[in-house]
């Protein structure tokens, strides 16, 4: 009677990564990209993300396994028909056309929360959601639970539930993939564009989810940034810009660029940081002129004239963050619009943002405030209670800012994904809605050449910049 052939690989999960276990003597694993020996150990280990790419290379090899990996699926809720749009349809198609791994690429206001839903219950599998904030925890568990009849789990904010169907924080998924990466075959990723650079990429790193779906509306444009993205998430399989959507699917919008000088004493301390400044880095670029910024700035950071010019840098971007003649604007632009239209201000830094509220008694929305305060705040907003939010970065990113009509930009930081999430916040079409973009310009200084950059990043894919 013939005996069985044992299976000659034995995967096991292990705290974010895959062992490989009870080895074939003649076997070497380390042959397989991404297989590596720990000592410690005393086994083979890979990153759990290649989870699928190995079980694919021993079955290529001929080499029989037994996959202890997967912990049992807790039984999935059902869902409620979800109605796409046509771009959306096609960007779920395109999807599904990657193998289910890759990332799709909408304007904010489009519906990448609605797009996301379709996948999961398309999928039918297990799924993890992770979200940058709590902000976002709370209103894509509040998205779900329109559409899904069944538990939801939360990691975030205080909370640590599990469920087939679970949201998570980035830095609460982080802080526990060790034990959540064997439970979840589908990943979606909102605001995907976080990933890509070593910061928490682990969280990704750390799961054996075959199935994953990046959102954004900017993805990156380093070239480094997004091939390590395409590892870890997948290619872009579906891109559509504001300009593309503008009119149709997103409300119609005009953007009005104020150029606005400094005063005497702004320009005279203006040149005087930026002279300082624009010495070390001139000096810099002969050296090395093919270098980054970040380059710079390390290189700055390790000599007391550079750290003196980085700060004269600073004080000069806070100068023109808001400056008198921007204050004035402001107050003329509120004056015209605050009684007609909902309001938000957009500020470089929470000290601007802060000293925008006192001066005008605009409500703050910050990182400072709690959930409770935040949905308080919004749906004041919604009812008309509140004409006007002012904030710095809290609004940039996938918050649900209902009845916005016109948004006064005085400063930014984050350049061309920035600016395009802060328009998008006032696109969510309305029958006759057509939204107004003031951006404040100090005229002669840094920010001209940025605000040209932000705006490429809002023409239909193809347009020619201007």
């Amino acid at each position: 009677m013939p005996v069985a052939r044992l299976p000659s690989v034995l995967l096991l999960f292990d705290r974010g990564t895959i062992l490989l276990r009870d080895l074939d003597p003649g076997f070497d694993p380390s042959a397989i990209p991404g297989v590596l020996w720990d000592p410690r150990v005393q086994a083979y280990r890979t990153p759990a993300y290649r989870h699928e790419a190995l079980r694919r290379e021993l079955t290529r090899r001929g080499l029989p396994f037994s996959d202890d990996v997967r912990l049992p699926q807790p039984p999935l809720g059902s869902w409620s028909p979800i109605e796409l749009r046509p771009y959306q349809e096609a960007a779920l198609w395109a999807w599904e056309l990657a193998q289910r791994r890759a990332t799709v690429v909408l304007p904010t206001g489009s519906g990448k929360t609605r797009l996301a839903l379709a996948a999961m219950a398309r999928a039918g599998s297990s799924a993890l959601c992770l979200v940058p904030t709590r902000i976002l925890l709370a209103q894509w568990l509040h998205h779900i639970g329109r559409t899904y009849a069944g538990p939801i789990g939360c990691y975030g904010d205080g909370a640590h539930e599990l469920a087939a169907l679970t949201v998570a924080t980035f830095e609460s998924a982080y802080r526990h993939m060790d034990r959540l990466g064997n439970r979840f075959d589908l990943l979606v990723i909102d605001e995907a564009h976080h990933f890509g650079c070593g910061l928490r990429d682990e969280a990704l790193e750390m799961s054996i989810a075959a199935a994953r779906l990046g959102l954004t509306a900017t993805p990156p444009r380093d070239a480094a940034v997004a091939e390590r993205l395409v590892e870890l998430v997948g290619p872009i399989a579906y891109e559509l810009t504001i300009g593309d959507l503008a009119g149709s699917f997103l409300s119609s919008f005009d953007i009005i660029t104020l150029h606005l000088d400094l005063t005497a004493a702004e320009r005279q301390a203006y040149e005087g940081w930026m002279t300082t400044f624009r010495t070390v880095h001139a000096q810099f670029r002969r050296v090395a002129p093919g270098a980054s910024w970040e380059d710079f700035a390390r290189a700055a950071a390790r000599t007391v004239e550079g750290r003196r010019a980085l700060e004269a840098f600073r004080r000069a971007r806070r100068l023109t963050a808001f400056t008198e003649a921007k204050r004035e604007m402001l107050r003329v632009l509120l004056r015209r619009h605050f009684h007609e239209a909902r309001v938000l201000v957009f500020t470089a830094d929470n000290e601007s943002a802060y000293a925008v509220a006192r001066e005008h008694l605009i409500m703050p929305f910050t990182c400072d405030i709690g959930r409770k305060e935040r949905e308080e705040v919004l749906a004041r907003f919604r009812e008309g209670a509140l004409r006007a939010l002012v904030s710095a970065r809290v609004l940039n990113e996938g918050i649900d800012v209902p009845d916005a009509d016109v948004a006064i930009i005085v400063g930014g930081a984050l350049g061309q994904r920035e600016h395009v999430q802060r328009v998008g916040r006032l696109l969510r079409p309305r029958e006759g809605k057509r939204a107004l973009v003031y951006e404040l310009v100090s005229r002669k200084t840094t920010e001209v050449r940025l605000a040209r950059r932000r705006r490429a990043g809002l023409a239909p894919r193809g347009a020619a910049a201007v």
